[in-house]
């Protein structure tokens, strides 16, 4: 069993290398998947991956559903009650439309609150929050999808965090834009809306002006270790909402690939296996650029993929295995060693980087870090900005991720593949299923998806 060498440690907590690629990624115009700062995001990992002196550093582009933001507004009863000071965000995926309809409150928007009701030509808002205590998070595409099948003409996105933040995130299908408008409102906003709604019957218009256009994103990617048939992956996205800095949402992500990349080149010779470092593009869209790796690569090289995505918020690293028990159990060494709590979790998380992997039944496990509040916190707004985020956290995270990584590389470390259909079974059980065949992103039977480059 390899240990991280002290000295390695000691260069982790006091590196400024990751910080500074954070930094560098945040003050970019934005890194929308498709956009010149997605782009320009991509090549600062790549210059990041030769500086350090990793091997086979490379780019691979592939398309992907474009989309760009120009304005969106909701008025109520004739009324534009949000110019002054609250902004409505358009979701990416949105089509450039505007509708006007009643104006229907769904709260929490769950499965079981769409049946029996009829939305026929109505405006739908619905809440970002998922009761604790209903067992699974339910996504804002699979309350979107509820919406169009309940014959909905308009959707309302609002935040349930405080601070005025409009909340985003992709609907749109995987080959084009959503079937009907959707915007994002703060919470105090979709509270003052409520309160137009409480006694009387309420009309709302939704105007959207966007963009939907082809355009392509890239992967970088590079490998550091020995000439081995069998890879660990260590990844992360670069891309990231154009309403903020995109700094914890995956800024952070990109640093700890580099960091980790940095620190693992000083003991190459202690690695077992070889590492591939890889920064994903489009996840925020759709999971594209892991989806275009999965059909481009021989997965047979691959031992396992450690993913990270949502990582900046708090030291505490929190590792969700998938049920592969042997990832969680190099884990459960780290923090014995370091003498730090690491949460280790064996639930089904079917929206990240990983999920291409493990649906498939390679073992794949994601990495974030924990925060007492429900839902994505300063995700996905204005909010996600680098002041939230500090540097002793990543540096942290490096050495523990670092110190994981090379557990994961011994040869001696058997992680276990499983049939496709185990994780299927899993993902029923935790009722993932339901939310995922009303996006048309379930991937087994009738349902499954299909890509661009399925013949690639």
């Amino acid at each position: 069993m390899v240990s991280l060498p002290n000295q390695i440690v000691g260069d982790a907590y006091t590196s400024t290398h990751g910080w500074q690629l954070v930094e560098a990624l945040a003050d970019l115009r934005d890194r929308m998947p498709g956009s010149e700062g997605e782009r320009a995001g991509a090549d600062l990992v790549a210059e990041q991956f030769e500086e350090i002196g990793l091997d086979n550093v490379s780019s691979t582009e592939f398309q992907i559903p474009g989309w760009e933001r120009n304005s969106a507004s909701v008025t109520v009863d004739d009324y534009d009650l949000f110019k002054r000071s609250h902004e409505v965000v358009a979701l990416p995926g949105t089509p450039a439309e505007t509708t006007s309809a009643e104006l229907i409150d769904m709260g929490h928007a769950l499965p079981e609150d769409f049946e029996d009701v009829d939305l026929d030509g109505k405006i739908v808002m619905a809440s970002s929050l998922t009761p604790d205590d209903y067992g699974r998070w339910v996504h804002r595409g699979e309350k979107y999808s509820y919406a169009i099948e309940a014959g909905a003409a308009g959707f309302i996105f609002v935040n349930h965090i405080e601070g005025c933040l409009p909340p985003t995130g992709s609907i749109g299908d995987r080959n084009g834009p959503g079937a009907i408008p959707a915007v994002g409102v703060s919470k105090e906003v979709g509270d003052r809306i409520k309160r137009f709604c409480r006694d009387n019957t309420t009309e709302a218009t939704i105007a959207v002006d966007c963009q939907n256009t082809e355009a392509t994103s890239r992967n970088i990617e590079a490998t550091v270790g020995p000439d081995t048939e069998e890879e660990v992956l260590f990844t992360a996205h670069v891309d990231a909402h154009d309403v903020g800095d995109g700094a914890n949402d995956n800024g952070v992500g990109c640093a700890l690939v580099t960091e980790v990349g940095r620190l693992l080149k000083q003991i190459e010779d202690d690695l077992e296996t070889r590492v591939r470092l890889v920064t994903f593009g489009a996840e925020e869209t759709g999971l594209y650029g892991a989806y275009y790796w999965t059909h481009t690569h021989d997965l047979d090289q691959v031992k396992c993929v450690l993913n990270m995505d949502g990582a900046g918020y708090s030291r505490n690293l929190s590792i969700h295995t998938h049920g592969f028990d042997a990832i969680g159990e190099a884990f459960e060494e780290v923090s014995e060693e370091f003498g730090v709590p690491i949460d280790v979790e064996s639930g089904i998380r079917p929206h990240s980087d990983h999920w291409p992997f493990v649906q498939r039944g390679i073992p794949g496990a994601q990495g974030r870090t924990t925060a007492e509040d429900s839902g994505r916190g300063w995700g996905h707004t204005h909010g996600d900005t680098l002041d939230k985020l500090d540097i002793r956290d990543l540096r942290e995270i490096s050495t523990l991720l670092t110190a994981g990584v090379l557990k994961l590389s011994e040869t001696s470390r058997e992680i276990e593949r499983v049939d496709d259909v185990e994780i299927r079974d899993a993902t029923e059980e935790q009722r993932f299923d339901v939310g995922m065949k009303a996006t048309g992103s379930w991937p087994w039977g009738d349902e499954v998806r299909v890509w661009p480059w399925d013949d690639a």
